[in-house]
């Protein structure tokens, strides 16, 4: 497949294009800055925070999917997230791209945004612990983090193209398990971590599933 991966240096997004790559699909690598790949793709040079809309339509035109690993790096940057998908999805729009899987988070699952102003009070998949403390200290500290990435998702349901949002909850940096457990819709009991590579790894499965389509889908160890 012809695939287009955003925020290709990043923690999940090198992971996507090398196993991209090592699976033989033709990527091209949207960064800031192309000297940080590691790999020889085919790099687009753009700034999701400040977008150009020519050059992210020339890096989605033609593409199978559309992977997005795009987010803050610090809590300062909080809420750039949204705003960056929407000009991936205007450029997917515009070019008649279709297929985009991203990166969200677990808590977004419990959170409000214009689009779903009434989301349930607890997951279903909360144990007491992730329920009563885990959740509420996330939201303490990366509540506007989380809210940026409900309107993201918000986004997406209202762009009309396929979408997949992987909600993953605390990050590792641990190698590929393949191993991981998803669900459609909420997130794993005793689900606290997941690795980096697996949810690169599910991010292109759900490109060949179906059943991802227009679904957000919780992954974790």
């Amino acid at each position: 497949m012809k695939l287009t991966v955003f925020a290709a240096t990043g923690g999940i997004g090198r992971l996507l294009v090398d196993q991209a790559l090592d699976a033989g699909h033709d990527v091209t690598a949207v960064v800031r800055n192309p000297a940080r790949l590691t790999r020889d793709v085919h790099a687009v040079t753009a700034d999701l925070t400040a977008p150009d809309p020519e050059a992210l339509r020339g890096a989605v035109e033609g593409a199978d999917g559309v992977l997005s690993a795009f987010g803050p790096t610090s809590r300062a940057q909080a809420g750039i997230t949204s705003e960056g998908t929407r000009a991936i999805v205007e450029a997917m729009q515009a070019t008649g791209a279709r297929r985009i899987v991203v990166v969200s988070a677990a808590p977004v699952s419990t959170t409000p945004s214009p689009g779903r102003p009434n989301p349930p009070k607890h997951d279903p998949g909360e144990g007491p612990l992730m329920r009563y403390v885990g959740a509420p200290m996330g939201k303490l500290f990366l509540g506007k983090h989380f809210a940026d990435l409900a309107l993201m998702e918000d986004i997406l349901r209202e762009s009309g193209l396929d979408w997949t949002s992987v909600r993953p909850p605390r990050l590792t940096d641990k190698p590929l398990s393949t191993t991981y457990r998803t669900a459609v819709d909420r997130n794993l009991r005793n689900g606290a971590l997941a690795s980096r590579a697996d949810v690169a790894h599910f991010m292109l499965r759900c490109l060949d599933d179906p059943g991802t389509v227009k679904q957000a889908i919780g992954i974790a160890s």
